[in-house]
């Protein structure tokens, strides 16, 4: 089970879930009651609250692993 107190600026998650873009990779930019993500394939930014993050993360890539496609 996912923890959110793991997450941290800079890692990467991947979701369950594939962006519009066809990405499903993002980067934490901000935490907090919510996170602030960044698709790493076309660069848009969103707002999504912790609950609903926790659901939809399937893996946590931590900040030293960042691969960009």
């Amino acid at each position: 089970m996912l923890k959110l107190s793991e997450l941290k600026e800079n890692d990467t998650v991947v979701t369950k879930k594939n962006h519009p873009c066809g990405g499903n990779r993002w980067k934490i930019v901000s935490t907090g009651a919510d996170f602030k993500l960044c698709c790493l394939k076309c660069g848009r930014t969103l707002i999504m609250p912790s609950e609903t993050l926790k659901k939809s993360v399937k893996t946590v890539e931590p900040s030293g692993s960042d691969k960009e496609e």
